[in-house]
């Protein structure tokens, strides 16, 4: 049975690659749509979030044809877009006709980038682990050796028109990292627009209101990412922290709650029954940068959130337990971690929890302004327009 339902898997396949590039051939590419695509359909977040928000607040849903891919053909958006269902036919039809795509990650392999396609990758994050080229060994659930997923990321980034970039540390890298030597966008993130104007007392009170959080007790947010080693299949990643929650919860519950937000990799489907009123999960499609601002603090490890993060201000702590092994084995990092972040590293539960209670933010104050002036320098508030803008007049130049 299994033989047999990987044979119809890729006989469907073949037919999907077929379908497209008889699609890219005889139709003609319609100058006004334009696509977007998060987390390769799994959420409505992230820079393709950002940018088309501002698309549509400056009514530009109404002018060009614009189409959002998901997993869940249900996922409600403002404007005037259209959503196609990732991976059927409407995506195939709106992939070999669209003139502009936007995405924040890689694409499927098969996809042909037609002549007079714009692609911008707006890519996903500040890199602190190694990425791509600058890999040594790839453990990743993709099914490839190293050289394989090397070449085929090279040949993926080569498709790319408009790369953007937080800041010029994440530049260089990219530059290598990607072998990308065309545009690269330095004007911060879009998503973190919402972290300028959204950081009130107002918007923030009407989040926790919305999201069920309680008003009088502080707000942990924990966002760890993935581990390449730790999977069921390809895309597919496991929840394995080793945090002791109960502890966490006991030691904790008096004066705070925690949000628990999972890599949209994770595949785990986590009971927190246990822990109602102290834990709170949301769907992995919320946007992320809506707990930014409800929360007082963040845990991570090391995940890029603290990039983002730390234009808030607030405080943050790296539950970092396997730190040796990511460090020399799984992954290696850009920079010194422990010497760069600024907040206290701890390796068991009961040492996070001993640097929440008594986090002194005096302590890494100045660290916090050396991260701020390496990875902030460019996030202002203004990122989506700007990329807006690049969308509009590269549309302008082909005549519409």
């Amino acid at each position: 049975m299994r033989k047999v339902l990987q044979l119809v898997r890729s006989i469907v396949k073949k037919c999907i690659v077929l379908i497209y590039r008889i699609l890219n051939k005889i139709l003609p590419l319609q100058k006004k749509t334009i696509v977007f695509g998060s987390n390769l359909g799994r959420n409505y977040s992230g820079n393709p979030k950002a940018i088309y928000e501002n698309m549509v607040e400056q009514g530009l849903d109404q002018i060009y044809h614009i189409v959002w891919f998901f997993e869940n053909e249900n996922t409600k958006i403002p404007g005037k877009a259209k959503i196609a269902k990732y991976g059927r036919f409407k995506y195939l039809y709106y992939m070999a006709v669209a003139k502009i795509w936007v995405f924040d990650c890689r694409q499927p392999k098969f996809l042909v980038k037609r002549k007079g396609v714009t692609y911008i990758q707006t890519w996903h994050g500040t890199p602190l682990k190694k990425l791509a080229l600058d890999m040594k060994e790839v453990t990743m659930a993709e099914g490839k050796d190293t050289d394989e997923y090397k070449k085929d990321f090279y040949d993926n980034a080569q498709t790319w028109d408009y790369l953007l970039s937080q800041n010029s540390y994440s530049t260089a890298i990219f530059r290598r990292a990607f072998a990308f030597y065309k545009t690269m966008v330095e004007v911060g993130y879009p998503r973190n627009d919402i972290l300028f104007t959204g950081n009130n007392e107002e918007t923030i009170k009407e989040l926790k209101m919305e999201l069920g959080l309680p008003l009088d007790k502080k707000v942990i947010l924990y966002a760890p990412t993935w581990r390449d080693d730790e999977f069921y299949c390809q895309g597919s990643y496991k929840f394995n922290p080793s945090l002791a929650f109960h502890m966490f919860m006991e030691r904790l519950r008096e004066e705070y709650v925690c949000i628990v937000k999972y890599h949209y990799l994770i595949q785990d489907s986590i009971d927190w029954a246990d822990y109602k009123g102290f834990i709170y999960d949301y769907d992995k499609s919320y946007d992320i940068a809506n707990l930014y601002l409800v929360s007082d603090m963040l845990i991570t490890d090391y995940s890029s959130v603290m990039f983002d993060y730390s234009l808030l201000n607030r405080p943050m702590f790296f539950y970092a337990y396997d730190l040796e092994k990511y460090k020399d084995i799984l992954r290696g990092f850009y920079f010194d971690f422990v010497s760069d972040v600024p907040g206290p590293i701890s390796l068991k539960t009961e040492d996070l929890i001993d640097d929440i209670l008594h986090y002194d933010a005096n302590d890494y104050r100045a660290k916090y302004t050396r991260f701020h002036e390496k990875y902030n320098h460019l996030d202002d508030g203004h990122a989506s327009e700007k990329v807006v803008d690049i969308i509009k007049s590269h549309i302008s130049r082909n005549g519409e």
